[in-house]
């Protein structure tokens, strides 16, 4: 399967501005890989580009006083496009987990575990450690949280989540992340595209979060707000949490003006003189 995905998003900066930026996908992730990528920078210095100490993609320019617009367009190929499913996977003891997991245990800017552990054991104690139990976190989470979009907030955690009931995907990831995290188990935060490949078709297109687990196996995927197996998942950054990977990390005010994400799936061959363009959904 061949994904188009890309973004193009204006702001506005009173002075010239330092800019660092996490919006192409990532160049781990192991069921997804660019064959085609453009990015532009109107009205910008010259990029420079270096990775991060969770491994994302990192791209850093100043930004210039007054209008810049950000672009990039990319197509991915899905070798395996379904999110993979394994109920059988168990639980790794701690004492046992590869050391770069580690971190993923401790809590972060938006999971604070400390607050959260009693509720985690008395909830999900008395069920069995590994896949199951980690479903039954995320089916927790997708009942017990409405989506609401025109709730957005920049500042809202896993605890105030839980107790509001409300919050958009991010939210929701880092409820179940945090909650993962008190049970022992290591969980991430992610942000990619995610199309609405083989589900009802949703305007406007926005970014998505959701969170990996580890367990024995590795790192598995997990949809919180959406609590499905999804088609054409594609990572772009990863961390303890949003505050990790902000699409944009501005170092002086920047405001927004316009914001514009597509992901959908190619149909036919690819052009082999391909041209990036700013597609709308087809």
């Amino acid at each position: 399967m061949l994904i188009r995905c890309g973004y193009q998003i204006a702001i506005s900066c009173a002075q010239p501005t330092p800019l660092i930026l996490m919006m192409t996908p990532h160049d781990d992730q192991d069921r997804a890989r660019v064959q085609v990528e453009m990015r532009r920078n109107s009205s910008a210095e010259a990029a420079t580009f270096y990775t991060d100490g969770f491994g994302n993609r990192c791209q850093r320019l100043l930004a210039p006083a007054g209008p810049l617009v950000l672009e990039g367009d990319a197509i991915v190929a899905c070798e395996d496009p379904i999110d993979p499913s394994h109920p059988f996977a168990a639980e790794v003891p701690v004492a046992q987990l590869p050391a770069d997991t580690l971190i993923h245990l401790m809590g972060s800017r938006y999971c604070e575990t400390d607050r959260l552990s009693q509720f985690a054991w008395d909830r999900f104690g008395a069920i069995p450690p590994g896949w199951n139990r980690v479903q039954a976190v995320v089916d927790f989470v997708h009942s017990h949280i409405s989506f609401e979009y025109g709730t957005a907030s920049a500042t809202r955690t896993a605890l105030e989540t839980l107790e509001n009931r409300v919050g958009v995907c991010r939210d929701y990831a880092h409820l179940a992340i945090a909650l993962c995290r008190c049970l022992n188990i290591p969980a991430r935060y992610v942000n990619g595209h995610l199309g609405d490949i083989g589900v009802p078709l949703a305007d406007p297109m926005d970014f998505s979060a959701w969170m990996e687990v580890y367990l024995a196996g590795g790192w598995f995927t997990f949809d919180p707000r959406n609590n499905m197996r999804r088609i054409g998942r594609i990572v772009i950054a990863r961390g303890r949490d949003a505050a990790d990977v902000p699409l944009i990390n501005s170092f002086g005010p920047h405001m927004l003006q316009r914001f514009f994400v597509w992901t959908y799936e190619v149909t036919g061959d690819m052009p082999v003189h391909w041209q990036p363009i700013n597609p709308p959904r087809p």
